[in-house]
């Protein structure tokens, strides 16, 4: 379990910042480049804050009156990043293994790791993620909504759906809705460990995400066979994460019906393999499920360098953060970079904009534009010259608070 006293120093700035921003008080922003999440740069640009929303984007002008300036410098600002999938209460207990509801935490212990691990993920540059689910996650995403935890915002399914007949699943959804969820997750495959072989019929999957559109809620389906994929396309599935066994076929039907794709690159599979032995011999994290995820490396590399030559894919960011892993979401930015030959603005876009539009939620975050939520970071350096300069998130406002400003610059 990470440290208590971190999310209690968190929450001191936290506190800081609230008093600090109280009233609608405006400021500027400053630094050598801004990207604005769109696929375009300003450089030596100033973004314009009051309150919780962006005012202004554009070259450096005059300071309204009354206005504080944090000058960034050389750093590079962008807005929050998203991710998409991301398991903020699967963590590591004190006895250095992999949390199950059997190890002997208690729910207030269990809470208190996974605030530990939005303050992380929220430090890391993430303002927002999206998690296929868990019940705890209704509590976690309205004490940061509303009691000023510090975290990323929380978009989540509770639950997930496994099976069912599909009336069942249908009259699952709309449980799901009622209990707060802001989304549906399915699992149409199996886990990579255990093949990713389709587990329920194309009439089973296409119950949940047609209930699902009726109900004006979004789908995720865990699909790695090809046959699962395409499923869950033809079954008019909103999105679909993993893919690893992903064919051309399957690519290009997801392009043709609209269905945004969310590969993962390294970091769940890599985040397994070096926490081995916090997590070997629970369930199918054995000697075969171990072995799978070391081939699933280079294929789930080389499935998102497919998706990206394919027209018209929609192509998501989401790193299945798990437990060891929060804090380090940029490393899938880092991979499809450097192993799958994805630009960094393209990368970058994803994360921000993209993501944005997938949760939807387009016309509030994802961009640094005028009307937007005031989720701005920056980094040390430039992630379009260097992407492992994502790892180096040094400022983040979240809602117009400011959260970190490494040295205060």
């Amino acid at each position: 379990m990470k440290s208590i006293h971190f999310v209690l120093a968190v929450s001191a700035l936290t506190a800081l910042a609230a008093a600090a921003q109280a009233q609608d008080v405006t400021t500027v922003i400053r630094a050598a480049k801004v990207i604005d999440g769109r696929g375009q740069t300003i450089a030596n640009g100033d973004i314009v804050v009051t309150g919780s929303r962006i005012t202004r984007v554009g070259a450096r002008g005059a300071v309204p009156t009354g206005a504080r300036v944090i000058d960034l410098g050389n750093r590079t600002v962008m807005p929050g990043l998203i991710d998409g999938h991301s398991h903020l209460t699967w963590y590591f207990n004190r006895q250095g293994r992999y949390h199950t509801a059997r190890d002997g935490d208690t729910p207030i212990q269990s809470m208190l790791a996974a605030a530990a691990n939005g303050a992380a993920t929220l430090m890391a540059g993430f303002t927002t993620i999206q998690s296929p689910g868990s019940p705890e996650d209704k509590d976690l995403r309205d004490w940061i909504e509303t009691q000023g935890l510090p975290g990323p915002r929380i978009i989540t399914s509770l639950n997930a759906l496994q099976r069912g007949s599909p009336d069942t699943l249908r009259m699952l959804v709309r449980q799901r809705k009622e209990l707060g969820a802001d989304m549906i997750k399915l699992f149409a495959s199996a886990s990579i460990r255990d093949g990713g072989a389709q587990t329920l019929t194309d009439e089973q999957i296409a119950a949940v995400c047609g209930e699902a559109k009726a109900q004006g809620m979004r789908t995720m389906i865990h699909a790695h066979s090809k046959e699962s994929v395409k499923a869950s396309a033809n079954g008019g599935c909103w999105e679909v994460t993993h893919g690893v066994f992903v064919d051309q076929e399957a690519l290009d039907l997801m392009a043709a019906k609209g269905t945004y794709f969310q590969p993962q690159c390294s970091l769940v599979f890599s985040n397994y393999l070096d926490n081995r032995a916090k997590y070997d011999g629970i369930g199918n994290y054995n000697a075969e499920g171990f072995a799978a995820m070391e081939r699933a490396l280079p294929l789930a590399a080389d499935a998102i360098t497919r998706a990206l030559a394919t027209k018209g894919l929609k192509i998501t960011y989401g790193t299945d953060a798990v437990a060891g892993a929060h804090g380090r979401n940029a490393e899938d930015m880092v991979c499809r970079v450097q192993k799958s030959g994805e630009t960094p603005m393209h990368v970058i876009v994803a994360a921000t904009s993209v993501n944005a539009e997938a949760l939807g939620l387009g016309s509030r975050i994802g961009s640094l534009a005028s009307g937007y939520e005031a989720d701005i970071i920056a980094v040390d350096g430039d992630p379009l010259a260097d992407i492992t300069t994502m790892r180096r998130v040094s400022f983040v406002m979240k809602g117009g608070r400011v959260y970190r400003n490494d040295g205060n610059r």
